[in-house]
C-alpha cells in the first residue's frame, strides 16, 4: 500500500468567498487620508501657486525677449506637487529635481534624433530615462514626462531642454528653497543621518533599518533618515503607550512590610532575613512614612575596625553590645523619598536610575504607607513592555 502526503490546507485568503476577496481588492483603491491638517494643507497649495507663477512669469518674459515657442513645461506642476507638499522627499530633491528633469529632456532629444517612430521614441525615452535617474540617485517622476514631451514636441530637442525645461526647473528651485524655509520646511532636506553609537540594548540599529530596506527592495518616497526617525518615534509612542498609564499602584508590592522607629535592630534583622528583603520602611502610630532602614544602614554600622568576620560584626550591632544603637530609629535613613499610589511608574525611572534609590515606599492621599516597589519591580515592568508579554498589572509585582 503506498503512502500519499496529506493535502496541503488552504490558506485562509483562499478559503474565503470570491465575493469577500473581490471586496478587500477593491477596497484597495480607496486611498488612505494624507494625514496633514488644514494649516499644512494651506501651506502646501500656497507654495504651489507662488512656484508655479513666477516661473510662469519669468519664462514667458523671457520667451517674449528671446522669440516664438514653448515657455513652459505642464508637467512642472507635479514637480510642484513635490517640492511643495512633500519637501522630504527624496523624489523632490534639488538634484532630482534638476538632474531629473534635465537628464531626460537630453534623452528625449537623444530619442528624436535617432527613433523616427514618435511613438517608439516616446517609449524608449521614458525608458533610458528612468534607467539613467535611478543610478544617477536623480529619479524624479516627472521626468519620464520631460522626456516624453521633447519627444512629442517634435521640436530642436537640445534646445528645450535648456529652455523651457531647464529654466523652468531652476526657477521653481529657487522658488521652492525661499518658500520652504520660511514655512519651516528644511528644504533641502537631509537624506542621510550619522550613525548613532549610543544605542540602548535591544533597540534597532541603522543597519537594521538597512537590512530591512533591501529585504524590501521597492522605492519609497521617504528618505532613509526620516524613515529611521519614524520609527525610533513610534518605538517611543509604543513604549509610553504600554507604560505611560500605568501607576505606582499597579506595580507595588502590597501589603508593605513596615516596622516603628522603636522596634530593636534584632528584631527588625529577624523580618528581613525571614521575608528576604533588604528594606523596611519606618513608620509612626499613624503609619506614616518616617523613615528606611536598609541592609546598607546595618553594613554601614558594623565596626568595620574589628578583625571579626563580617557575620560577628552584624551580630554585635543587632544584639546591642558595644555601646551599639539598639532600635531602628537609631540607624534608620530620614527623611525618606516617597511616591503617590497614583503617581505615573514611568515617575519612578530617574529616581532609581540616577537619584542612587533601590526601595521607594508608595503612600495614598493621606501620607500613610501602602506599598512598596523597588528596582526589581521597575526593571521586571519595563521587560514586559520592551518583551511585548501580555499580562495584567500583577504578573509585574515582585516581593521586594
Amino acid at each position: 500500500m503506498s503512502l500519499s502526503s496529506p493535502p496541503t490546507p488552504p490558506s485562509s485568503s483562499a478559503a474565503l468567498p470570491v465575493r469577500v476577496r473581490l471586496v478587500r481588492w477593491l477596497r484597495h483603491f480607496w486611498p488612505a487620508p494624507l494625514g496633514i491638517d488644514g494649516r499644512e494643507r494651506l501651506r502646501f497649495i500656497v507654495g504651489a501657486v507662488i512656484g508655479v507663477l513666477l516661473t510662469a512669469l519669468l519664462s514667458r518674459w523671457w520667451a517674449g525677449s528671446s522669440g516664438s515657442g514653448p515657455w513652459m513645461v505642464a508637467s512642472l506642476g507635479a514637480s510642484a506637487v513635490l517640492v511643495f507638499g512633500m519637501p522630504s522627499s527624496p523624489l523632490a530633491q534639488p538634484w532630482p529635481l534638476l538632474g531629473g528633469s534635465t537628464l531626460s529632456a537630453l534623452v528625449g532629444a537623444v530619442c528624436v534624433a535617432l527613433i523616427p517612430d514618435q511613438a517608439l521614441a516616446g517609449a524608449v525615452a521614458v525608458g533610458l530615462a528612468i534607467a539613467l535617474m535611478v543610478p544617477l540617485r536623480c529619479l524624479h517622476p516627472p521626468g519620464g514626462a520631460m522626456a516624453l514631451y521633447v519627444v512629442l514636441t517634435a521640436g530642436d530637442g537640445w534646445h528645450l531642454a535648456v529652455f523651457p525645461v531647464l529654466f523652468n526647473v531652476l526657477v521653481l528651485l529657487v522658488a521652492a528653497v525661499i518658500y520652504n524655509g520660511l514655512t519651516g520646511r528644511r528644504y533641502p532636506h537631509p537624506q542621510r543621518v550619522v550613525a548613532r553609537t549610543d544605542v540602548a540594548q535591544g533597540a534597532f540599529t541603522a543597519s537594521d533599518v538597512d537590512a530591512a530596506l533591501a529585504h524590501y527592495n521597492q522605492v519609497l518616497d521617504v528618505s532613509r533618515a526620516d524613515l529611521e526617525g519614524l520609527l525610533h518615534l513610534a518605538g517611543r509612542a509604543a513604549f509610553q503607550r504600554t507604560l505611560g498609564e500605568l501607576r505606582c499602584s499597579d506595580i507595588m508590592s502590597k501589603p508593605p512590610l513596615a516596622v516603628e522607629a522603636g522596634v530593636s535592630l534584632k528584631d527588625a534583622w529577624a523580618l528581613m532575613r525571614a521575608e528576604q528583603i533588604k528594606a523596611l520602611p519606618v513608620v509612626d502610630a499613624q503609619h506614616l512614612v518616617t523613615g528606611i532602614v536598609t541592609v546598607a544602614d546595618f553594613m554601614r554600622l558594623a565596626n568595620l575596625d574589628t578583625h571579626e568576620g563580617l557575620g560577628q560584626r552584624l551580630r554585635a550591632l543587632v544584639m546591642g553590645r558595644g555601646g551599639q544603637p539598639q532600635s531602628v530609629g537609631e540607624i534608620m535613613s530620614h527623611p525618606v523619598q516617597v511616591a503617590r499610589v497614583a503617581q505615573h511608574a514611568m515617575d519612578l525611572v530617574p529616581l532609581f536610575s540616577q537619584g542612587g534609590h533601590h526601595h521607594i515606599p508608595i503612600v495614598d492621599g493621606d501620607e500613610r504607607l501602602v506599598g512598596v516597589i523597588t528596582q526589581t519591580d521597575l526593571v521586571r515592568t519595563l521587560a514586559m513592555a520592551v518583551q511585548g508579554r501580555e499580562g495584567s498589572p500583577a504578573d509585574a509585582k515582585a516581593s521586594p
